[in-house]
């Protein structure tokens, strides 16, 4: 199995599979099969959040291991169901979305209220549900970008959904609305039992430069992490940062020169551990997004963001488009890939 990820690795297998990085891995609350009785039996958690983690954690091929593998396919809404689907129509249909994650061994499916909804009472207890409660829509013209409810934790609740997913805006004009609207329901979701999810994204024109798109900076996406544990998110879903000093390049906020000298390097494996230390040094768990189809190189991609994520002592990869944006079995292929990769003993935390 690791020749097969040093393969698909190439030049980048020794970068990647033999660096220590620079915050020693004895700082973090690591991923494993007892992680709720190490780290979270102690929390305010009802115990039956912690039975639906749990549910999570032993789902699929990665079932045992404490880290896990989504498909998440909420894009019909977030980026139009025909930019979407359009590459494979197959996925117009919400079962093949549900009958992917079932044959690509993942822990969970997480989509829209009217996707699991539609084919909740076949398929809701055959593989954990997600229901994404929020999302930005993109038929208003001109677009905007805002995350707004489409659904609400009773509906979740009442689908046999064991978790609910959020996306909070972080930098937005409206961030200040979607924390709140988002600090509630995840309390609400925690009172019913549900596990907590949030997409802890950044979106300000002003981050992305002629030089750089901080969007996806270390300190910032950190920052991000931060505030999403704040509100009891169990689960944090980050993208992996591409560069470093949003807040210096930017000149706002507040950091310290620390953060650029001692706590994190450029290579992607330091940057990414920074992120997995603003998550409460594991104590939530970060799972990193897959990103979009780039067609050929999307399973090398794919199995890159995976080693980068896992050795920075992540929970797992969150994976959507690269998968279902090809046939099934290679989308099936794709997601048994990336979970190769944490099931491999040799792919070690850095």
């Amino acid at each position: 199995m690791s020749e097969k990820i040093e393969e698909l690795l190439g030049k980048d297998a020794g970068y990647l599979l033999d660096y220590k990085a620079i915050v020693p891995k004895d700082n973090l609350h690591l991923p494993g099969s007892d992680f709720i009785e190490r780290v979270l039996v102690g929390s305010d958690r009802p115990p039956a959040v912690l039975r639906n983690l749990q549910t999570i954690f032993d789902h699929g091929r990665l079932g045992g291991t404490g880290y896990v593998s989504i498909l998440p396919v909420d894009q019909g809404v977030e980026h139009s169901a025909g930019a979407s689907f359009a590459p494979n129509p197959i996925y117009f249909d919400p079962e093949n979305i549900v009958k992917l994650a079932i044959e690509g061994g993942c822990n969970a499916v997480a989509s829209t209220l009217g996707v699991l909804g539609i084919v909740a009472r076949k398929y809701a207890h055959r593989i954990p549900f997600i229901l994404k409660i929020n999302h930005n829509e993109l038929l208003t013209y001109p677009n905007k970008y805002d995350q707004i409810l489409f659904a609400g934790v009773d509906q979740a609740f009442s689908m046999g959904a064991i978790a609910v997913g959020a996306t909070v805006f972080f930098g937005s004009g409206e961030s200040n609305r979607q924390i709140q609207e988002i600090s509630d329901a995840f309390k609400y979701a925690h009172e019913l039992g549900l596990v907590t999810i949030l997409w802890a994204y950044l979106r300000n024109p002003a981050f992305k430069t002629e030089e750089k798109d901080y969007h996806t900076s270390a300190d910032l996406t950190g920052q991000a992490n931060y505030l999403g544990v704040t509100i009891e998110a169990d689960i944090i879903k980050q993208k992996q940062p591409t560069n470093n000093g949003g807040y210096t390049a930017l000149k706002f906020g507040k950091t310290s020169d620390k953060v650029y000298s001692e706590l994190t390097t450029d290579h992607p494996i330091d940057l990414t551990r920074y992120q997995v230390m603003n998550c409460y040094m594991g104590r939530a768990g970060l799972i990193n997004s897959g990103g979009a189809s780039s067609g050929v190189n999307d399973l090398q991609d794919a199995v890159k963001t995976a080693v980068i994520n896992k050795r920075a002592g992540g929970m797992g990869l969150i994976s959507g488009r690269k998968a279902f944006q090809r046939p099934m079995k290679d989308g099936v292929k794709l997601l048994n890939a990336i979970q190769d990769v944490y099931l491999s003993r040799e792919v070690t935390v850095a």
